[in-house]
Parts: structure tokens; C-alpha cells; sequence
């Protein structure tokens, strides 16, 4: 068989088959995600199969007068844009992947363990050599990450971790490129509306996000204004979420710092929190986390956060903060500043709600099993995730720092633990940095 016959043929098969609705509404549940799995099988093959014939379109445009250039195209991204009806980022991913050497990369992809995304996220996560990071410990490093059973967004900022772990140098010279890129643009459109576009920092993000999870956080029952005299007026609100938000920062701006929040969201100033090793804060070496923030930053923005808001020590012990028993029911505040700490948000897996959606779960029920209300004994869950596991009969283990989810008979006939994916954070003991703006 020749190769284009042996490339197109499996393909032309597949195409062949034509899965409808009506189809899929006669299939069992079972049934229904193994055709799913399939599904995501042959897409990361052709996938897989997309970034080998973009990689060889960039390498015969490569030279002057090249394949791209003699069928007019600038690029040999624009030239596989225009013949697959991909998009330019799709395209340049294509290329980018395909044109890679040979690496653990290549090889997870070629046995199909890894799709093309996945891929992206740890070569772009990873980086390039340099004189600080040889080849040798990159490919190391991607051999490792290409076994993390993670999506590739979350698989991008571990990739990213690693990287600084091994180049803490670059994780100072990376945060202040994103503090230059940092800028607010305001557009008037022609038909009456502006717009406003705001490139942020993690730094300036922390603030703005947290102010915005307090204004959308449903948790607190749905937004509302929360002085008992516009309570009824609350009750009767018919503003969709981003309507109230968008008038929350109008009000915001409109009042400024002359303004009592606590009569907007409820909570005082913005806190932001920023997790670090005590031991490297008291060292000045190593590097920190902005709470619900995916970057990492330097130790001096760190010690500059710490001169503005002080510092609150959480310690842990084998991973796990400390508890209070079973004299109340409800975590304290402090508890929930741990908990925040460990969990990161919430902890369902592929979920990612900051700590301010997020309830405080008792692992071990409080009625049920006599739970208490011990931080190793609870676990941040969102809202709705929250009453999935109460009202949908799923339960959640403990097995010393880790935690795995129990599916209800109906889902798993023999409950079999599922492990919760540890959150992207520094592990161990540390120093929380609480920095009111």
C-alpha cells in the first residue's frame, strides 16, 4: 500500500461512519461513553496524524521559494490554515508539534497517550533550553509531565512549575514581562456601547478577581446587596449576573475609596493572599503563589506583599493543616484561610472554583458519622458540586494528605475510589501572606 494510501485510507473509513442523534439516544449510559472514549481515541489520532503532514508542509517551506511561497502563501502556517480549514492558532499549533525533534513528546504522541493540546501545553509550558536548563533536564522534566494524567490547561501551568523549579530566575523575569504587558483599553463602539479590554497581571488579577467572586459567588445565595434595607429590593432584582456585576464596578468606581464595600459585597477591602515556604521566606530564596492565581512569583513580590499586609503563619503537619474537634460545627475563619491554602478552590475533579464559591465539606458527616470539623476531615467543594455529593450519593475518602472520590452503586456498581488530583500548589509548610488593597 502506498503511504497516502495508507495515511488516508483509516480515515476515509471513519469517515464513512455517520453517528446521529437518534443513535446515540438508543445506547446505554455504558455504551454511550464508551463510544465517547472512542470518539476522543480517533480524534487525537487524526489529531496526531494533522501535526505529521503540517510538520512536513513547514519543512519544505522552510527555505526561500519554498512549498509555501510557490503556492503563494506567506507561511507554511497560513499554507496548512488555507488547505485544513483550521484556524491560525490551530494551524501554528499543527506546526509547531510537528516540526518537533524526536523527545518523550514525540513518543507519547506516536503510541497515542498524549494528544496534540496536551503536547502544546508542555513543550510551550516547559520552554527552551537555555544556560540555566539544559536540553537533557528539559526532556527529563517532559518524560515526567507526559505521565500526569491532567487536561492540557492545567498540564500548561504544572509544565510552567517545573520549569521554575528548575530556573528560579525565570520566574522573576517572567512576572515582570506580564507586569509590562499589563494595560486597560477603552473602545466606543459604533452603535452606542463601549467596551472596556483589560490585560492583567496576576498581581492586579488577584485583586479584581476577588472582588468579582464576591460579587458573582453562589454560595451567598446569588448576588444581592446585603444592607437589610434593600433586602426586599434584593429579593426582586431581575439583573442577570453580568448586568450586576457590571453595576457593582460602576459602583465601585463611582464611590471609591470614600466608599463602605461592606454595603456592596459584604466582605471589607480585597484580600489577597499569597502562599510561600516558610522556610524560603525566612531564607529570601525560592518562590510564591498568588491564592487562585495559576502563577507562580518571586520571592521580592512576595516580601513586598508581606511589608504591606503581614503575615499569617498556617502550619501543616504530613500535609495537613491543623483542626479544632468536634466542639462546633461550622470551620472558622482561620480554617477556612487553611482550607483555601490546601484545596486551592474546589476540589471536584476539572472543576477549578476559586475558595470564594466554594463551601466547606465534612468528609466525615457531622450527623451522619459523627464527623468533626477537623481541616484533614474537610474539603473544599463548590456549590454545586457540594449537593451533587449529597444528593447524588457519592461519598469521599481520606487516605493521610490525599483524597479520592466514591461514585454511588448507580454510577460504579463496586465504588471504586477515584483519586482527586492534588492542587497546583506549594506543598508543605508555609507562611500566608493576607495583604488588604
Amino acid at each position: 500500500m502506498s503511504p497516502t494510501a495508507a495515511l488516508t485510507s483509516p480515515f476515509e473509513a471513519a469517515a464513512c461512519v455517520r453517528i446521529g442523534a437518534d443513535d446515540c439516544r438508543t445506547l446505554a449510559d455504558t455504551e454511550l461513553l464508551a463510544l465517547a472514549a472512542s470518539v476522543a481515541a480517533a480524534q487525537r489520532a487524526a489529531d496526531t496524524a494533522a501535526a505529521v503532514v503540517a510538520g512536513e508542509i513547514a519543512r519544505r517551506s522552510a527555505s526561500a521559494g519554498g512549498l509555501a511561497q510557490r503556492l503563494g502563501h506567506r507561511t507554511a502556517i497560513e499554507l496548512v490554515r488555507v488547505t485544513t480549514g483550521a484556524t491560525g492558532r490551530d494551524a501554528a499549533v499543527a506546526v509547531r508539534i510537528g516540526t518537533l525533534d524526536p523527545s518523550p513528546v514525540t513518543e507519547a504522541l506516536d503510541d497515542g497517550s498524549l494528544s496534540v493540546a496536551a503536547a502544546d501545553a508542555i513543550v510551550s509550558g516547559l520552554g527552551m533550553p537555555s544556560t540555566a536548563v539544559s536540553a537533557e533536564e528539559l526532556g527529563a522534566a517532559a518524560m515526567a509531565l507526559c505521565a500526569e494524567d491532567l487536561d492540557p490547561d492545567r498540564l500548561f501551568r504544572r509544565a510552567r512549575e517545573v520549569r521554575a523549579s528548575l530556573d528560579l530566575d525565570s520566574v522573576a523575569e517572567r512576572e515582570a514581562t506580564m507586569r509590562a504587558a499589563r494595560g486597560l483599553r477603552f473602545h466606543r463602539r459604533r452603535e452606542g456601547m463601549s467596551r472596556l479590554t483589560w490585560d492583567m497581571d496576576p498581581e492586579t488579577a488577584a485583586v479584581v478577581s476577588e472582588v468579582f467572586d464576591r460579587a458573582t459567588s453562589p454560595r451567598r445565595g446569588g448576588p444581592r446587596f446585603v444592607d437589610a434595607s434593600t433586602a426586599t429590593q434584593a429579593a426582586e432584582d431581575d439583573r442577570t449576573l453580568e448586568q450586576f456585576t457590571s453595576d457593582v464596578f460602576t459602583e465601585l468606581l463611582r464611590q471609591g475609596a470614600a466608599a463602605d464595600s461592606t454595603l456592596l459585597l459584604g466582605s471589607g477591602a480585597p484580600q489577597v493572599r499569597v502562599h510561600v515556604m516558610a522556610t524560603d521566606l525566612a531564607a529570601r530564596a525560592g518562590v510564591g503563589r498568588i491564592e487562585g492565581q495559576p502563577e507562580l512569583v518571586s520571592i521580592a513580590t512576595v516580601e513586598r506583599l508581606a511589608c504591606a499586609g503581614g503575615v499569617t503563619e498556617v502550619t501543616f503537619l504530613d500535609g495537613q493543616p491543623l483542626d479544632v474537634g468536634r466542639e462546633q460545627r461550622l470551620y472558622t475563619a482561620r480554617q477556612r484561610v487553611a482550607l483555601a491554602a490546601r484545596d486551592g478552590g474546589c476540589r471536584w475533579p476539572n472543576c477549578g472554583r476559586p475558595p470564594s464559591w466554594t463551601e466547606a465539606h465534612h468528609i466525615n458527616h457531622w450527623v451522619r458519622d459523627g464527623g468533626r470539623t477537623d481541616v484533614a476531615d474537610g474539603i473544599l467543594l463548590c456549590r454545586h458540586h457540594h449537593l451533587q455529593l449529597h444528593n447524588g450519593g457519592w461519598d469521599i475518602e481520606r487516605n493521610g494528605a490525599s483524597y479520592a472520590l466514591v461514585p454511588p452503586a448507580d454510577v460504579d456498581p463496586a465504588r471504586v475510589p477515584r483519586p482527586m488530583a492534588e492542587p497546583l500548589r506549594i506543598p508543605t509548610n508555609r507562611g500566608v501572606v493576607s495583604a488588604p488593597w
